[in-house]
Parts: C-alpha cells; structure tokens; sequence
C-alpha cells in the first residue's frame, strides 16, 4: 500500500502562457493563451517525520513552483516541430518573448513535461521516498489532460483485474 497526496496549482495563480497547436485544423493552429493550471498526485510508501507524503513549502513543492513559473509565466511555448519555429524563436531574440521550446504544446504534452521534471525534483528531494503519480494540466475549468506514471497505470489495472474477480466470485 502507498499513501498519496494532492497539491493543486490552480489556474488562478496566474501562469499566463502563449503557445499554437500548429498541426490543428481550428483557430487553436493560432497564437493563443492560457493561465495554466496543474493538479499533482504525489506517493510514498513511508511518510516523513512530519507525517507527510510530501513538504508543500520550500522542502518539496517549492521546486516545483519555482520551476512552473519558469517555464509558463508569462512565456511562449514552441512546438519543436513547429513550422514557424525559427520567426517564433526571432521573438524570443528581439525580446519581446520568453520562449521555451518544448516538445508539445498540448495539454497532455505539457503534463507529461511537467510530471517528468516533477518527478525528478521530488525523487531527489526525498531521496527516493516519493514519486509522481500523475499530473493534470489544465488550459481552464473545460480542457485538461493528464499525463501518469507507468506504476500507477499498473496498479489500476491490477486492482481491475482484483475486482473482476471478485464479482465473478473467485
């Protein structure tokens, strides 16, 4: 058994992003922006001295904030595989852009960007005690997509699998 926390990082906070789905055929193929927003699942298998899955402030989490606003306040994401990466990246140069590029501009691209660096700040800042589960992010109340980790998909199954044999009685 694991324990699992929650750590929501609303859209409110702020995380104004610019990015484009190039490759849509909708309105989205354009410039457009979003106050990011994410909700983390964190795991552990023991708790800490505290009790805690995982510290919310600087011990833990703060990383992670940190590296959210590095990466999506007030910037321009760019798809690497974008066509006009190279003008997109001319704003960046003339300073009138913060751009990252990135290897998706998606939401599910996004959180599975975000949970694979979150994971990596978490691992070391516990030494191993805690992971990522998943992570949600959301372009507002409407759209989200989440990306989640290999075990926790495992472990859903398995525990599928568990209760259809139960309710075939086995």
């Amino acid at each position: 058994m694991s324990y699992l926390s929650t750590k929501t990082y609303s859209n409110a906070r702020g995380l104004s992003c610019t990015s484009r789905q190039w490759a849509a055929e909708s309105d989205c193929n354009l410039l457009h922006g979003y106050a990011f927003g994410f909700h983390f699942v964190f795991g552990a298998e023991q708790l800490d001295k505290r009790g805690w899955v995982l510290d919310f402030g600087s011990g833990g989490f703060g990383k992670i904030r940190s590296w959210l606003h590095e990466m999506f306040d007030h910037t321009l994401l760019i798809a690497r595989d974008d066509p006009a990466r190279a003008e997109l990246e001319k704003l960046g140069e003339l300073g009138i852009a913060r751009t990252r590029i990135v290897d998706g501009t998606s939401c599910e691209r996004v959180a599975e960007m975000t949970f694979r660096k979150a994971d990596e700040i978490v691992r070391e800042a516990t030494g191993g005690r805690c992971w990522v589960e998943s992570v949600e992010c959301s372009e507002h109340a409407s759209n989200s997509g989440i990306y989640r980790s290999a075990a926790a998909v495992n472990r859903g199954a398995i525990s599928e699998a568990m209760q259809d044999d139960l309710d075939a009685g086995k």
